[in-house]
């Protein structure tokens, strides 16, 4: 009669933890899943406005100039030589992005030029300029 006594108030004390590690693990792999990963260039763009301008939805790589004309990937500044590279390595885990290039209305358009042809050295051609809507 004791030994029953004694397992049944084992039996209360004891909690069961896996529904609660279960349901972490649920919660856990929400929030990864409704993460959205959004990349940016790493700096405020003034972009110019543009009537014509069309929002892009997929994934993109993202290269923006300053009114100084430097050049920011990923929260880096880079020089114009390894504007290539990036884009390749970039362009090989996403081969289906496109690359916008955010410039500052201010900047030089020599600037651009040059990001666009070592874009397109780079084997993009799928290359956009951003803008605001009016």
């Amino acid at each position: 009669m004791r030994r029953r006594h004694s397992l049944k108030q084992k039996g209360a004390t004891d909690v069961n933890m896996t529904p609660m590690i279960d349901m972490v693990f649920i919660l856990l792999i929400f929030f990864i899943v409704s993460t959205s990963f959004v990349r940016e260039t790493g700096i405020d763009i003034n972009r110019p406005n543009a009537d014509t301008a069309v929002q892009q939805n997929k994934g993109n790589i993202l290269v923006a100039i300053n009114e100084q004309g430097e050049i920011w990937m990923e929260n880096r500044r880079i020089d114009i030589r390894a504007v290539r590279a990036h884009v390749e390595r970039l362009h090989a885990e996403n081969p289906e992005g496109a690359v916008v290039i955010q410039a500052d209305k201010s900047s030089a358009t020599g600037v651009l030029i040059q990001v666009m042809d070592q874009v397109r050295l780079a084997g993009v051609n799928n290359i956009s300029v951003a803008a605001k809507r009016n």
